[in-house]
């Protein structure tokens, strides 16, 4: 069974979701990984999203990611991202990490910006458990994560979601913060880098063009254009 992975998708960051899918597809077997991209208006055509146009939200995918399971199926794991994250590692050697009795596995970042702007200028909101929801594994066939239906992503309130206030505490495994390495947060000189997450705005944005690890990230889509463009062997 292939592990699949949504990312979200926003149009003021394609290259980002390209960038983030390649590099997962460059270090994980493609016959045991699917990547999907979670575009809204994809998601609203087939009547799985159909809250209010939000004008204050980040990117388009601030509450469809928690559409994720129910996309997946009810059978093994699904994993979200956003899409301004770049892995540097098998996405797959995250399964081998898990509490397998937990219904999801988050890093849980103690993550207090002092930034009142985000990626692009968006506004930046604190709250509690801020960017745990931004890499999240399920077990989708945990009962609280097949209780996390259409109707309940639809409805909830967005703190509700992103705080995981769906689960129980003791329901949420905690992952090495190397899976979800906060760029310009966490120290940079962090040994166990699994993905870097550009959260304030990756190297895609002129003026992140020199962020921590913005060699990575430029590195990587050049990689993935030079492979675009050579022709077929």
């Amino acid at each position: 069974m292939k592990l699949k992975v949504y990312v979200g998708w926003d149009p003021r960051e394609n290259i980002a979701w390209e960038v983030c899918r390649y590099s997962i597809l460059r270090r994980t077997d493609p016959t045991k990984v699917e990547v999907h991209p979670l575009v809204q208006s994809e998601l609203r055509d087939l009547g799985l999203y159909n809250r209010p146009i939000d004008t204050l939200a980040a990117t388009e995918f601030s509450l469809t990611r928690f559409l994720t399971p129910h996309l997946a199926g009810d059978v093994g794991y699904a994993v979200f991202a956003d899409c301004d994250f770049l892995f540097l590692t098998d996405i797959l050697s995250v399964i081998e990490e898990l509490d397998k009795t937990k219904a999801v596995s988050v890093v849980k970042h103690n993550y207090r910006p002092a930034e009142i702007r985000k990626m692009d200028g968006c506004a930046q909101h604190l709250y509690p458990r801020k960017n745990w929801s931004s890499f999240m594994v399920f077990r989708c066939d945990n009962p609280a994560v097949r209780a996390l239906t259409p109707d309940v992503v639809n409805s909830a309130e967005p703190s509700y979601l992103h705080r995981l206030q769906w689960l129980n505490d003791h329901e949420i495994g905690e992952l090495d913060k190397g899976w979800n390495y906060l760029e310009g947060w966490y120290e940079p000189d962090y040994k166990n880098l699994k993905a870097i997450h550009y959260t304030l705005g990756g190297p895609w944005f002129e003026d992140k063009a020199n962020c921590n690890f913005s060699r990575h990230w430029i590195d990587e889509r050049d990689s993935m254009l030079h492979e675009q463009l050579s022709p077929a062997a």
